[in-house]
């Protein structure tokens, strides 16, 4: 019978095509094969549709063959369609997803969608093919009516197949985390022949919610929704089988914290729950319609911290506010402080709300920002880490369960395909009318399909023409960009090593290193092939250096800061992040409002102190004020020291850091808090005259400290407004204060410029300046010099043979810079350098005491020992130089995104930082004391 058919069907066509034989016919029509993904089994019509073309409209339909197609050839040639190869009869082509450029015909209109309107890069050459054969393209995407609604779209189902699957994914998330639940049972969408057979598992599930059966421990469940559209009611279709509860955006908090287990939430949010103009802090839509810029959203802050899943369907341009940033997530994903919910070792509580996500508007980078990629209907979840900024297919571990696949409908085909088709059909007759060898000006087509309308006459018609514009844009960006990103490394020294070799672990960055010394450029060179040294001093070529920012993406500066500003004003001026390990100075604050208007972020402090020093300690104090405590006392210490092997010397002290900010600190002066009482200590030594004393903690170091700055202005910093005590304290072995306090009765430790430093002057030995600034003459016998300076230091043995051992009676030349502390720093970080199999420590110890609500006192005590390694890295150079590569990596990701001035003592920044040091080998211990 269905040969039968398809030869009076064919023999019908040949009469029809004797009649229009030499003119444009519009009256056969092609629908193509599939062939852009395995899993595509829709069609643009169904057979009911080609039964109405066929028998009630007059048309000829010419259907591809297909195994894979949800409907068998049968089905078609029962509706009276032709099943061939060849469709170039045909004057219109229907498809569903993109063609193959090389199996285009040439001088035919095709309808299909086409995913190049955003020019989006992947389908530029699909672009390229379709203007060069002459093609007239109609992409579905771009019907819409009156209004700007879509008049054809999958959408409905595309919501639909979303709610399946992230239902699905749900019970497997919970599962690996420690729940059986009712959601254990609902399968992929595509496991059922229809979607009534998804409903029922779903009213299952629901039933045994209803019951009482999902563990109390997990708390109530919110499922959020974006968007109006199809997409978002075809979701909520599916929720609705689910015992549920609808309730306003600003009711969310209160449920999400207190509501009941047996039954659902559902929260639509609609551009004004969360939309708002930056100034005006108002929501105009004809404003945010024309203008989407001068808008940011609130959903991160005021809606996802409340939500369980979140499904999104709404469409997102460019230039409009994204939903969650990469900061946001780190956020959202933080351990949730949920004490009224009971929980147990066998029924734990959630690591976080929020449990999984379903972008079903599948646009990588777009209104989820963390979302990259898309996922499949192979592999269709994969669990991002906030803390790492990564993803991984697996449902067990840390993390928010996505699911984004960008051909969702297509697991329900035959669904589907009949819902997209009762939309299309009614614009088959304006399409058919469309005639890629005529002038497309001339052409009388209606508005919702000629506006629909990409290519025409082998260019792109007037409505798309910015596509071109946004395609050269992409061509420059990729010409700047190339294929990574660039980073710039100011410094040569003491630490960059770790930098330069973290960095240079991803192949998408590369890596410039600037140094005023051909010898450290070259030890660069041998050491880091893919690094690109430059030798350049940053003072005297200024321009060189603005040239050199210009072209890259991000400036890691670890110089000394007293060239920061002047290298923050360059960064700013091209708009490019910056990041330092040393300490905000006022100059750098002076800069903020500038780099905030420019769009610029430049970190600050993290190195090691300061910089893991602050983040240990606002972890601390994060969770303490979390479980409800009060910080009271708060006391760090820390020190780059060498190990207790090499303390060999007077100052029992070496060099693996500026050695011109070590004197520097000897000659500062000091502020603290001590039992509600600010001590203030002058500077000039008084500071290890009068505020260096022995510590304990490590019974096995023999450790000295001094207060280290103004310990107070952290007080608001760290916002421990509770403290009645705080000092931040610098670690030196027994003995540095005391013997550094006579280079400064000597005047050796100031910045007072001497007449014999003057960098134009005749040479001079150490002991000819010792001379000098004992006011003798040059020529006094050895050991009466010494006993000139015994005399100066109160006839202190050990400081006079302090000084000398220092070779500071020498007969060296002194490399001249102007004043003594400079001097002898270049000195210094010869003569105290670390010799071969010798190594560092650092030691950094946090106390800090505390009160819990109940009024239990308690002390918690933060350990960070680490050492370098012989001949290798020095621990100053990794904990100093990892905390700042990995600030780099984070701005360059965007995982850091706040502009201005950025310390590390938020817990979206310094979390994930502690987390990837610790990968790094970095590790401290936590004590706590009951009192």
């Amino acid at each position: 019978m269905i040969r039968n058919l398809n030869q009076f069907v064919r023999h019908k066509y040949k009469q029809l095509r004797i009649c229009t034989r030499g003119a444009h016919t519009n009256k056969v029509i092609g629908i193509r094969r599939e062939d852009q993904s395995i899993w595509e089994r829709r069609a643009p019509l169904s057979p009911n549709h080609v039964r109405k073309l066929v028998m009630k409209d007059g048309y000829k339909v010419l259907v591809q063959p297909s195994n894979r197609r949800a409907f068998p050839s049968p089905e078609y040639i029962q509706a009276g369609a032709v099943i061939q190869e060849d469709l170039s009869e045909a004057s219109l082509i229907l498809g569903v997803k993109q063609v193959p450029a090389d199996l285009l015909i040439p001088n035919k209109t095709y309808a299909f969608f086409s995913h190049t309107i955003k020019a989006q890069e992947a389908n530029m050459p699909l672009l390229d093919a379709i203007l060069e054969k002459n093609i007239l393209l109609v992409d579905y995407e771009k019907m819409v009516d009156s209004n700007g609604q879509r008049v054809v779209a999958f959408g409905k189902y595309a919501g639909v197949v979303g709610m399946i699957d992230i239902m699905h994914g749900l019970g497997l998330r919970f599962i690996a985390l420690g729940h059986h639940t009712p959601f254990m049972h609902i399968g992929p969408a595509h496991n059922y022949r229809c979607s009534e057979m998804a409903r029922q598992a779903v009213r299952d599930a629901g039933y045994e919610i209803a019951l009482g059966l999902m563990p109390k421990s997990i708390g109530p469940l919110t499922f959020v929704f974006t968007g109006s559209g199809n997409v978002s009611q075809g979701a909520q279709e599916v929720f609705r089988e689910l015992p549920y509860e609808y309730v306003h955006p600003s009711q969310l908090k209160k449920v999400a914290e207190h509501g009941a287990t047996n039954k659902v939430y559902a929260c639509k949010v609609s551009r004004k729950d969360h939309l708002i103009n930056k100034e005006s802090g108002k929501f105009d839509p004809q404003e945010y319609e024309e203008h989407p810029e001068r808008y940011k959203s609130t959903f991160a802050r005021d809606i996802a911290p409340y939500s369980s899943v979140i499904i999104n369907g709404i469409y997102w341009a460019p230039n409009s506010p994204k939903l969650i940033r990469i900061p946001d997530a780190k956020k959202l994903l933080q351990p949730a402080h949920q004490p009224w919910l009971p929980s147990s070792p066998g029924c734990p509580s959630l690591p976080h709300r929020l449990v999984a996500l379903c972008d079903i508007s599948a646009d990588p980078g777009g209104s989820i920002e963390f979302m990259k990629e898309c996922t499949t209907i192979d592999h269709p979840f994969c669990l991002y880490d906030a803390e790492n900024h990564t993803n991984k297919e697996s449902f067990g571990g840390n993390g928010v369960l996505v699911c984004s696949i960008d051909n969702m409908p297509t697991q329900l085909p035959r669904e589907a395909s009949e819902y997209f088709g009762n939309l299309l059909l009614p614009h088959i007759d304006e399409m058919a009318k469309c005639d890629a060898l005529k002038e497309f000006s001339q052409q009388n087509i209606g508005p919702v399909v000629r506006n629909a309308v990409i290519t025409a006459n082998s260019k792109l018609t007037s409505n798309y023409e910015y596509i071109a514009e946004l395609r050269e844009k992409q061509r420059t960006h990729r010409v700047v960009a190339s294929s990574s990103k660039k980073v710039l490394v100011l410094g040569a020294g003491y630490v960059s090593d770790p930098v330069i070799e973290y960095l240079s672990r991803d192949s998408n960055l590369s890596v410039t290193v600037v140094s005023a010394l051909k010898k450290e450029a070259d030890k660069i060179a041998s050491k880091f092939a893919s690094a690109n040294p430059v030798v350049l001093d940053v003072q005297r070529s200024e321009g060189q250096l603005g040239k050199l920012i210009k072209s890259h993406d991000i400036v890691i500066s670890l110089l000394p800061y007293i060239y920061h500003p002047m290298i923050a004003e360059k960064c700013i001026k091209h708009k490019i992040n910056m990041i330092t390990a040393s300490y905000l100075s006022k100059e750098m604050k002076n800069l903020h409002d500038a780099a905030v208007s420019q769009g610029v972020t430049v970190v600050n402090e993290v190195g090691l102190d300061p910089g893991i020093d602050h983040m240990l300690a606002m972890q601390c104090f994060d969770e303490i004020k979390e479980y409800g405590g009060v910080v009271e006392k708060f006391t760090s210490y820390c020190g780059g020291l060498p190990a207790p092997e090499s303390a060999n010397n007077s100052l029992r002290y070496k060099f693996n850091w500026s050695p011109r900010a070590v004197l520097l600190n000897t000659i500062s002066g000091a502020r603290y808090l001590k039992n509600g009482k600010i001590i203030d200590i002058a500077g000039n030594g008084a500071l290890l005259e009068q505020g260096s004393r022995s510590v304990s903690f490590l019974p096995g170091f023999n450790l000295e400290t001094f207060p280290n700055r103004d310990s107070i202005a952290y007080i608001d910093q760290y916002n421990i407004n509770t403290v009645n005590s705080i000092l931040r304290g610098t670690l030196r072995y027994k003995g540095f204060s005391q013997n550094a306090l006579g280079l400064i009765r000597l005047g050796l430790i100031s910045l007072k410029d001497h007449p014999s430093l003057h960098t134009a002057g005749p040479d001079i030995t150490w002991r000819q300046f010792m001379c000098d600034l004992l006011s003798i003459d040059r020529e006094t016998y050895y050991h009466n010099v010494k006993s000139a300076i015994y005399d100066k230091l109160n006839q202190d043995e050990e400081l006079t043979n302090a000084v000398e051992e220092l070779g500071l009676l020498s007969d060296d030349l002194v490399e001249k810079m102007s004043n003594p502390l400079d001097s002898l720093a270049k000195y210094l970080s010869v003569r105290l350098a670390y010799n071969e199999n010798e190594r560092d420590i650092i030691i950094m110890h946090h106390e800090v005491g505390y009160k819990l609500s109940n009024g239990q006192n308690e002390s918690r005590t933060i350990d960070f020992i680490h050492y370098g390694e012989i001949n290798g890295s020095t621990a100053m150079a990794k904990t100093v130089g990892l905390p700042a590569a990995i600030a780099a990596k984070m701005v360059l990701e965007k995982e850091i995104q706040t502009t201005g001035m950025v310390l590390p003592l938020s817990k979206d920044i310094y979390k994930p930082i502690l987390t990837r040091l610790q990968a790094e080998g970095l590790h401290w211990t936590e004590t706590i004391k009951k009192f």
